[in-house]
This record gives structure tokens, sequence and C-alpha cells, in this order.
């Protein structure tokens, strides 16, 4: 073990001491398997909230880019646009450095909070792409069937539109779901103490930064892999026979 530098996760992050447990010593102090671990779950965290801020705004964006109003698709485009074409972490530089010195209540936001509000933005332009491409597959007949059953644009959007689209547009939300866990290493930039911060101290205070990289480099592909299976269980489960991919 020592060969290969596992043995320093069992160490302690102050006196580099080593755990019996791996995880705390006798003082309290923590190891670095207990420091890969809660940057793994604050990673995972991180996404976790940024996919839900991206899906609440790009699903919405997305339906505005294909209702009859052009001011809606208008707004729509819009937000895609300037979310699009902004580097990720310069979106995150600008939420973290600049919005609080515009707007001052923003200051007494953590920078986790910042930063999960980026990201989750950045992703909801990609999702509002998808969304719109979803929606605009189908058939013009399932918008104008559900308007002559007495449906409201809303409703028909709810309960016909929607349901039909989700199901075609499982595949590229899942590589938004796998990218949003992988580009959530960049909040290390903006003070966040997740995996590559780990990876990038923990590297630095024990001269392993080969071990430490590659154990980041695991958590990742774990966490991606993971949301692969089950949004191909999801796809699996909602096919409808007869539509795009069913079977």
């Amino acid at each position: 073990m020592a060969i290969w530098g596992i043995d320093t996760f069992c160490r302690d992050t102050i006196d580099k001491e080593w755990v019996p447990n791996c995880l705390k010593s006798a003082a309290g102090d923590t190891t670095y398997l207990h420091w890969l671990l809660t940057g793994w779950g604050t990673a995972l965290l991180l996404a976790m909230l940024a996919l839900v801020v991206a899906m609440a705004f790009g699903v919405l964006m997305g339906i505005l880019r294909t209702t009859p109003s052009k001011l809606l698709c208008f707004i729509g485009d819009a937000w895609t646009e300037l979310f699009r074409n902004i580097p990720l972490i310069v979106q995150l530089f600008l939420w973290y450095f600049v919005v609080p010195a515009l707007v001052p209540p923003f200051k007494a936001l953590p920078g986790f909070v910042l930063a999960f509000v980026g990201l989750g933005l950045f992703t909801s332009s990609r999702i509002s792409e998808q969304v719109r491409a979803g929606i605009q597959s189908l058939p013009k007949g399932q918008r104008y069937a559900g308007l002559a059953v007495g449906f409201t644009l809303p409703q028909t959007y709810r309960h016909v539109l929607l349901p039909m689209a989700f199901r075609i547009v499982i595949p590229p939300l899942t590589s938004e779901s796998m990218n949003i866990v992988k580009n959530s290493s960049v909040a290390f930039a903006v003070s966040v103490s997740e995996l590559t911060m780990f990876a990038r101290q923990a590297g630095e205070e024990t001269s392993q930064p080969i071990i430490m990289y590659l154990a980041a480099t695991v958590c990742y592909f774990v966490s991606a892999f993971a949301i692969n299976r089950f949004m191909k269980w999801v796809e699996v489960r909602v096919r409808v026979p007869g539509m795009i991919g069913g079977k």
C-alpha cells in the first residue's frame, strides 16, 4: 500500500499520523479519506442542486421558444443564447465577484450557492435547446388535437406535448446530467471545497498528486456511470411503443 501511496488516505490531515479506522483520529481530526468523501459529497450535492435549477429554467425557456408568441420566443432565445455563449468559468466568476458587487445582498450568500446557481443557469441553456427540439420534433397534429378537445395552450403543453417530448429528450438529458457532475469541478475556482479542490490541495500536502487525482477521477467516473445507468433504466421504463426510439 505504501508503495502506491494508498496508505496516505488513512493519515491525519493535521499531524499526518496513521489513523486505524481511516476516517477520524482520536483527536477528532479528519483523514484524507474523510476529506475525499466529503469533497465527493459536496460535488454531488452541487450538481444535484444545479440540475434542479437547470431543469426549472431550461424547461421553461424551451417551452417559451415553441409558443406562437414572438415575444415569448424572443425571451427564450435570448436566455438560451446568453448563457450558452459565455464560458462556464467566466459565468462563475461573474456570479462570485461581479454580481455581489452590484447587488450587495448577494455578498451574504456562500460561494456554494453562487456556484450551483451559475452552473444551473449555464446548463439551463443547453436543456432549453433540447426541450425545444423535443417539442418541435412532435407532429403538429399533437398540438392541434389538444386544442381541439378543449385544452388551453398551457394544458396542451402539460398533458400532451411535454410528456411525449420528455421521452424523446431523455438521451441528451442523460448527457447533461453526467456533464453537470463533471462541470461541478470548476467550482474550486470560486473556493468551493469539492472533489477537484480536494485533489489539488491533498496532492500538494502529501506530495502524492497522482494518487489523489486518480481517486478524484474514480469518483467522477463512478458518479457519471451511475447516472448513465439510472437514466437508461428510466428511458426503458417510460418508452412508448411506436415513438422515436420505442419498440
